[in-house]
């Protein structure tokens, strides 16, 4: 059986994946780590990594990007593989992480969810067809009010699938309210809409002559995410130095 510790665990994110855990027979949680502390579940909760030294095969996190330098020395520190799931992280905490995948199994993600990295897959394919015969790329993403970062880590995963496929030099274009010219060919237009409880749109759009073709993914509950993390820790548990990404799991 894998056993974890879960970071975030009294957010929003860390309850579902507890649910997930619960009824799993494979995987189970043995601490969980929260600045706000509880009582509430069946194993013990530190506000603190200082406190908690149950042995775990892995790491699972949903927590803020403030927490991930201190969650990363952790992992490297005891050795324990992290299925890192936190967005906005910065471009040294990127460099932090790429780094310490050298002593430490990584599995790095914008989204967890399946549906997500196979959408990439097939971005790459259409984006080799479509772009060269003049097609133009934009993407919008939707998420609840109090999503913090925009736009989405998940909306930068597939303009890099995008533009990937596309050959590589396209340029990611966030606000065109100041220009006054004809759209560019090599841009990828990304907007984000912030409202409600919606908890992830993501739509990719290939404008060409007479037609458009859209691929969409809609997720309707966290569920989808914390599947992939649960599916992720599995992957990774005794795992060497390296740093992984869901297309790993899902190949």
């Amino acid at each position: 059986m894998v056993s974890v510790i879960l970071h975030g665990a009294l957010g929003h994110m860390g309850a579902v994946v507890d649910e997930i855990v619960a009824a799993d027979p494979d995987i189970q949680i043995v601490a969980g780590v929260d600045i706000a502390c509880s009582d509430e579940r069946s194993y013990p909760i530190y506000d603190s990594f200082d406190k908690c030294s149950e042995p775990a095969d892995a790491i699972i996190d949903f927590s803020t990007a403030k927490a991930v330098n201190v969650l990363t020395a952790y992992a490297v520190e005891r050795s324990i593989p992290l299925v890192l799931c936190t967005t906005g992280l910065s471009e040294e905490q990127i460099a932090m992480v790429q780094d310490a995948s050298k002593e430490v199994a990584i599995l790095r993600s914008a989204n967890m969810s399946l549906g997500i990295n196979l959408l990439m897959k097939l971005l790459k394919t259409a984006a080799a067809t479509l772009t060269p015969a003049g097609y133009d790329a934009e993407i919008m993403e939707m998420h609840h009010r109090r999503k913090l970062d925009a736009p989405s880590g998940t909306a930068l995963m597939l303009a890099d699938a995008v533009n990937e496929g596309a050959g590589g030099d396209y340029e990611y274009v966030y606000d065109r309210s100041q220009r006054h010219e004809a759209r560019p060919a090599k841009e990828i237009g990304v907007s984000a809409m912030r409202g409600g409880t919606v908890v992830g749109i993501h739509n990719v759009a290939f404008a060409g002559q007479d037609e458009v073709i859209e691929i969409k993914h809609t997720a309707y509950s966290r569920a989808v995410f914390a599947k992939g993390a649960v599916q992720g820790a599995k992957f990774l548990a005794g795992k060497g130095p390296g740093l992984y990404d869901m297309s790993d799991v899902i190949d």
